[in-house]
């Protein structure tokens, strides 16, 4: 128990002091060359993770190595377990709040959005995202678009970091997401499907109400 506590601490303070990448060597995990590693979730089984060159895995990502949810299951052998390695390969970004569950590989070239929840292994060269994951498009076709749409180093401007961050700055908004009714969801369902009941409105809901409480009275 004291051990333990030693280490985190022992972890925390490498972590602040020299970097997540080096805190994640100290608690166990494989990590290659030139990767940031910013996520402190690193599990209880770190020793279990292996990580290629040039990975970032973003704040507050999880990578879980056991399924605590087999506590649940018991009998006279005792509890189940479920324990089982990550495998990260190289060139891969995992964002934001993402969680990579037991037993999965990542390949190489591949793009993790934020907040995905990786539930299976995933092919090299793919950009998956989602919960569960799926793939949403190829790293190729993600570079080719970067490479053709976004500013370089190069384009930076300025002495400060801020400096140069507004000088990149996108100004733009993206677009906003498209609103559906509940009639305009009743016609659409209504032409893929003759079998489709249409969905009430809250017109229609009132009115059925109203008629049921007249009916009520005048019994």
């Amino acid at each position: 128990m004291i051990v333990a506590k030693l280490r985190r601490l022992a972890y925390a303070s490498i972590r602040l002091v020299m970097g997540g990448t080096t805190a994640a060597r100290f608690a166990g995990a494989t990590v290659g060359n030139d990767c940031r590693i910013i996520t402190s979730r690193l599990g209880t089984e770190p020793w279990l993770i292996s990580i290629g060159d040039r990975v970032t895995i973003a704040a507050e990502v999880f990578l879980l190595t056991h399924d605590g949810a087999c506590g649940l299951i018991k009998d006279k052998r005792g509890r189940r377990h479920k324990v089982a390695p990550i495998e990260i390969g190289n060139d891969v970004f995992i964002g934001v709040c993402s969680v990579v569950l037991p037993g999965v590989r990542i390949g190489d070239r591949v793009i993790v959005a934020a907040g995905t929840v990786v539930h299976k292994s995933i092919p090299s060269g793919t950009v998956v995202g989602g919960s569960p994951a799926r793939v949403i498009g190829s790293f190729d076709h993600y570079r080719e678009n970067a490479v053709e749409r976004l500013p370089a180093t190069t384009d930076m401007k300025g002495l400060s970091f801020r400096e140069r961050t507004d000088s990149i700055a996108q100004r733009n908004f993206r677009p906003e997401l498209p609103i559906f009714w509940e009639n305009e969801l009743s016609e659409t369902n209504d032409q893929s499907s003759e079998r489709t009941v249409p969905k009430r409105t809250v017109h229609d809901q009132t009115q059925i109400a109203a008629e049921a409480s007249s009916n009520t009275s005048q019994t």
